[in-house]
């Protein structure tokens, strides 16, 4: 019986010296490295754009963010001279905006968005440069610049952030949070989330509590838009576009502000955004799409950003 088992055993054998030994715990000791012991870098998965989600289409977290987002301090708050044309009346997508003056107390609650990579290192309505891992964020009435705490009921969690961009357009968002802001609020993988949102003035530590929360919207003074009062800082040569059917898409009296919008919805509508055009008429600035040969063509459109931007965009033919 032996002999006749003698020559498979040595085969094992020979298979088993052929096989590196594991030693107990050789795995957990390769596994918890000086490399590997330090903190991993906080980056998330890439998320998939949710049905109605709270960033924009192609959006999302950068290649390398900072290692700590947690550790990136919030905005202090303190006194700035307004911007000299981010705080005029405004029209984007068939609603008009008039910014709250400086100083005002402001409180409400809304949904909270955030936006990434797709605008990073692009200008903002205040003619600054975006950054997604600083504490920034887009209002659409707040002044320019101002600071704001924005508070997530879900968890808890606050930041103070700086109001240096116009935004977001649209329906039932209130806020719109840069990457790192949205983090450190807990909700960078659900796109969005409803938080409440009040002004912070220099030295003020409390929460503001002069007015309940409103829903969103109901917290943004709106009114007929009205002409600039004060003369645009460079002026724009008027625009010669073919004529025919163009979705009027928002209205300013300063050009820097029209060219904000356009850049922010040519990075929303994809191929589409194309057609932008910043049309000018006297002190009017005019962000537009188009042109469409006919009415029809140009209302199909108008319906396919119904459904993308949650708005009704004017047919205007020139």
């Amino acid at each position: 019986m032996t002999k006749r088992f003698a020559p498979l055993l040595a085969a094992l054998v020979v298979a088993a010296c052929g096989t590196p030994a594991t030693r107990p715990g050789a795995e957990r000791s390769e596994a918890v490295t000086p490399q590997a012991a330090k903190p991993a870098p906080q980056k998330p998965p890439a998320w998939v754009l949710k049905k109605g989600g709270g960033y924009y289409q192609d959006d999302g977290p950068g290649d390398n963010p900072p290692d700590n987002l947690d550790a990136i301090p919030d905005a202090v708050p303190k006194w700035e001279p307004p911007h000299r044309f981010a705080n005029n009346s405004y029209s984007v997508l068939g609603r008009d905006y008039v910014p709250l003056k400086p100083g005002m107390p402001y409180r409400a609650t809304g949904i909270a968005s955030w936006y990434g990579r797709k605008f990073n290192g692009q200008k903002t309505s205040s003619g600054e440069v975006y950054d997604m891992y600083g504490m920034t964020a887009a209002h659409a009435t707040l002044p320019i610049p101002s600071y704001a705490r924005v508070i997530n009921p879900a968890n808890g969690k606050s930041v103070i952030v700086r109001i240096n961009d116009r935004g977001p357009f649209h329906a039932g968002r209130l806020i719109d949070l840069s990457y790192t802001a949205a983090w450190k609020l807990g909700y960078i993988g659900n796109g969005s989330t409803r938080v409440e949102v009040e002004s912070v003035q220099p030295g003020q530590e409390t929460l503001l509590a002069q007015a309940p929360p409103a829903q969103a919207g109901d917290g943004d003074p709106i009114a007929r838009f009205a002409a600039d009062p004060e003369p645009p800082a460079k002026p724009l040569p008027e625009v010669k576009d073919a004529g025919g059917h163009y979705l009027q898409l928002g209205a300013f009296g300063n050009r820097d502000n029209a060219e904000a919008l356009k850049s922010r919805l040519a990075r929303e509508l994809g191929t589409l955004g194309e057609k932008l055009v910043v049309q000018s008429s006297g002190r009017l600035y005019r962000v537009q799409l188009g042109p469409w040969a006919d009415a029809q063509e140009a209302r199909a459109v108008a319906d396919r950003l119904r459904e993308t931007l949650d708005a009704a965009p004017v047919v205007v033919q020139r």
